[in-house]
């Protein structure tokens, strides 16, 4: 079997998307799988409300949410702090596009998950991206023209390739055209890899 090639679609504030990191990890070494990062940025007041019109449905949704993803951060010895407000994340998700292409992505991508889960990182903030930037050796005026120019068109375009093909959350997974949604779900993608392998 070649070696499989998948879509990681990801978003630094989806709770879910930072508990799957690691396990998505453990499975793309496991299967020497090549994992291709891509930004789908939510936009979370267009299905949860913004918090001051929230309806109390969408209060029970959001808390449980984070209860559950806070569960799987703790099987994992990793901090899950609420978010203090409702975030875009455009800064923090060109990064990731930028950092794969001028180096230092690793580094790079985990920090800005645990950071920003930590309250250390403020994902909207050209400044705080920036100095990540730097300190994972990418150049941060390169990356500053890149987020405030050809970025943002970068950026929307992916997310909309992404919902052309079905996608409408994170953590998502694409192989050979078929989506999976949810890092619980990384088991049947593997499933599927077996399946394939014969």
């Amino acid at each position: 079997m070649s070696r499989p090639v998948i879509r990681a679609y990801t978003d630094y504030k989806s709770p879910y998307a930072f508990v799957a990191l690691g396990p998505t990890l453990e499975f793309a070494a496991r299967w020497n799988a090549k994992l291709e990062w891509l930004p789908y940025t939510l936009r979370i007041a267009e299905y949860l409300d913004a918090v001051d019109t929230r309806s109390p449905h969408n209060w029970r949704k959001v808390r449980y949410a984070y209860m559950d993803a806070r569960r799987y951060a703790n099987l994992q010895g990793l901090t899950l702090k609420g978010p203090r407000r409702i975030y875009d994340g455009y800064y923090a998700n060109a990064g990731m596009l930028f950092t794969q292409r001028a180096g230092g992505f690793d580094a790079y991508h985990r920090t800005v998950f645990e950071k920003f889960w930590k309250h250390e990182l403020d994902v909207d903030s050209l400044d705080d991206i920036r100095a990540e930037i730097a300190a994972v050796g990418a150049d941060a005026d390169a990356f500053a023209a890149y987020a405030e120019g050809p970025g943002r068109e970068e950026q929307s375009r992916i997310v909309a390739e992404a919902e052309d093909a079905g996608i409408f959350g994170v953590p998502s997974f694409v192989h050979e055209s078929e989506l999976f949604w949810g890092g619980d779900r990384i088991w049947m993608l593997e499933d599927r890899l077996r399946a394939r392998a014969g």
